[in-house]
């Protein structure tokens, strides 16, 4: 109640704040309907439009030098919500998901291997660090049926013309429409950028928080066919479930009790200096002088200090289910409760150069890193480190034609040595009717995940010693913003590759095996105001791997966009399908929070999931409006009802009909 409480008053406050100071109408023409291939120019923020309510802003991420606008666009819905279109998870917002497609994890060294609830994470790679001429926040508020809740913040300002920050937090609360399932995600993010007046120097801080508790119900029962009982099971909350079945009906919004699942907890802190050696310059205009600096070699500096927690807990266990998934015994009138502690910090130390000093998006980078590893278990405390070894080339050349990436990275020593990984890109730009072609090579060496470890308070048992796996994957695509479409595809050659199977035996596949993958994504203009949006997925397992995937995924969305002839209305609307193949989706193991793989229980759709949508923005304010899963509805038994449930896993049912309604501000000040 206490975290309740808090929030309120948190959101409270915000509005407070927004709606006092700022004017939601307020056009913001710093913002574009397309986030790529932003102006690369240096913008002063001390020159200011001429128009009270203007205002220039931009973001880059950590790693790129590529300045990207704001994205105003309406027409898809998943730039509001976590989980992708070809990701499939456990019927509820919140809950654990994974690519319909092939994701091997291709980064070498130390992983704790908790991945199941990362769509719904803060992660240092995504964070964005802004520059911006005025305040600028944003408010999201999402509502769905069964009392679910999505709440989104942010704001952003320039302290100093050289110096910004931005704070950011995110809610999902999600009950579900089955028993026990409901989820409850806390995200804070706190960023900012300085960089001194003669641009030599740069700072660079993030600390991000994530705390995801999802309760776990196993799945429904399959002993009977509660699903087409709806005469019985009109209510889905009265279906029996595998675990926590003693949790009654009516979860409330913003519940925080854990009564059977994980609770998993991420803190990630980041210091990164920067100081250059190279030459000054300036633009002198008719109202000032623009400084300009041009590096040739820098020196940086990271500190990274992460913790993790992660903990299984059933408060009234159920017996028959741990013994007969988890072969051993679980006194039903005690707490059970499974933990691991890790905290991370890493020391790196690189060089840059800048081979073009006016060209920042070319380098090349050397650096060595230090990691000391601390993990808590169940029998006590351990401590390893890992000395590793990093390389980096980088060349978008300035006419923009050309785009070539290398990197690599290497343990010299530690709990992981040995482990690598390389990776190389060329992208080429051929010409309006072809646009931009891209080729690519990457190979991982990696020791597998630490939950694969006996010593893992995770590990149920003696599990083998892994052979390190090794992964290769070539690349390549061709894509055309102009003409609005992209193909792509990816062959992966994959050996030693490591899995659950039998919700918690750890193992590895003996031999080589391949998977080919296709992807293809068209919008066709069929008038001024319809589109037709096709992406078609094609993925093939070549030899006896424990990988099984859906020949085909697709998903099509059919959209009417105009302004209606209103100069500040934008409205878009239509209905999106969504379908793959029938094929042995992996199981979920709730103790460990994986997916493992099966080879039993074929997963067919009964229907395409279907919803039809109405989306609209007036300036600064946007609506989505969304009707999902119309295909489940039906008549059985004489009595109609959206039923007809599809399933994203053994025993694990996607809801019926699904009302979500979400409203978004942008705030200048």
């Amino acid at each position: 109640m206490k975290n309740s409480v808090y929030i309120y008053l948190l959101v409270l406050l915000f509005l407070s704040v927004e709606l006092t100071a700022q004017n939601p109408m307020r056009r913001i023409p710093g913002m574009s309907g397309i986030g790529r291939g932003a102006s690369q120019g240096q913008d002063s923020l001390k020159r200011r439009d001429s128009s009270e309510d203007s205002i220039t802003i931009r973001f880059r991420y950590l790693d790129t030098s590529r300045l990207n606008m704001l994205d105003s666009s309406i027409t898809d819905f998943r730039k509001r919500f976590p989980i992708p279109v070809d990701y499939a998870f456990l019927g509820n917002l919140g809950q654990a998901a994974r690519p319909y497609g092939f994701a091997p994890r291709m980064e070498s060294g130390w992983d704790h291997g908790f991945h199941a609830f990362d769509i719904y994470k803060y992660k240092p790679e995504n964070v964005r660090f802004f520059q911006t001429t005025r305040p600028y926040s944003e408010l999201g508020y999402l509502l769905g049926s069964n009392s679910e809740q999505s709440i989104h913040l942010l704001h952003t300002q320039n302290i100093q013309p050289n110096w910004n920050f931005a704070l950011q937090y995110g809610l999902i609360n999600a009950p579900g429409l089955f028993k026990n399932q409901n989820t409850n995600h806390n995200r804070y993010l706190f960023n900012t950028d300085y960089h001194s007046n003669n641009r030599r120097y740069n700072l660079y801080f993030m600390v991000l928080s994530n705390s995801m508790q999802a309760n776990e119900n196993g799945g429904i029962k399959n002993n009977e066919n509660y699903l087409d009982n709806v005469t019985t099971y009109e209510q889905r909350v009265t279906i029996p479930v595998n675990l926590g079945d003693y949790v009654q009906a009516g979860q409330s919004f913003l519940n925080s009790s854990l009564n059977t699942g994980n609770k998993q907890r991420s803190t990630t802190m980041m210091l990164r200096q920067q100081y250059d050696l190279g030459k000054r310059d300036s633009i002198v205009t008719d109202s000032n002088v623009v400084q300009l600096f041009y590096p040739k070699f820098r020196m940086e500096y990271n500190l990274n200090y992460s913790t993790y927690k992660f903990r299984y807990y059933d408060s009234n266990p159920d017996t028959p289910f741990y013994t007969t998934r988890y072969d051993f015994l679980v006194t039903p009138a005690s707490d059970f409760s499974i933990e691991e502690r890790w905290s991370e910090v890493i020391n790196d130390f690189s060089l840059y150069s800048f081979p073009d000093s006016k060209n920042p998006q070319q380098f090349l980078k050397a650096g060595l890193s230090v990691q000391n590893l601390t993990g808590q278990f169940d029998d006590g405390k351990r401590r390893f480190y890992n000395l590793f070894g990093h390389g980096e080339y980088r060349n978008k050349t300035r006419n923009k034609k050309w785009d070539i990436e290398a990197y690599g990275k290497l343990y010299f020593a530690g709990l992981n040595n040995g482990d690598f990984n390389a990776s190389g890109s060329l992208k080429r730009y051929i010409s309006k009717n072809i646009g931009y072609a891209q080729l690519g090579l990457q190979n991982v060496n990696r020791t597998p995940s630490y939950i694969y470890e006996t010593a893992s308070s995770f590990s149920f048992g003696n599990q083998p010693g892994f052979n390190k796996e090794n992964t290769t994957r070539v690349f390549g695509s061709l894509e055309n913003d102009l003409k609005r479409w992209r193909v792509g595809g990816s062959y992966y050659l994959v050996s030693n590759y490591t899995f659950f199977r039998d919700f918690y035996k750890a193992d590895q596949a003996s031999g080589l095996f391949n998977v080919v993958q296709v992807d293809a994504e068209k919008t066709f203009r069929l008038s001024k105001t319809l589109h037709w949006l096709a992406r078609v997925q094609l993925n093939q397992r070549i030899g006896d791997g424990p990988v099984n995937l859906p020949l085909l995924f697709t998903f099509h969305q059919f959209g009417f966009t105009s302004s209606l002839g209103f100069k500040n209305l934008l409205l878009s609307t239509g209905i999106e399908a969504r379908y793959h193949t029938a094929y042995k989706a992996a199981g979920y193991s709730p103790l460990q929070s994986q997916f493992f793989y099966q080879d039993e229980e074929e997963i067919r759709l009964e229907l395409p999931d279907v919803a039809a949508y109405l989306n609209f923005r007036i300036r600064g304010f946007a609506a989505y409006l969304r009707a999902e899963n119309l295909n489940t509805a039906r008549i059985i038994d004489g009595s109609f009802g959206f039923t007809n449930h599809n399933l994203a896993a053994p025993n694990y049912p996607y809801p019926g009909l699904q009302i979500r309604l979400g409203i978004f501000w942008s705030f200048v000040n």
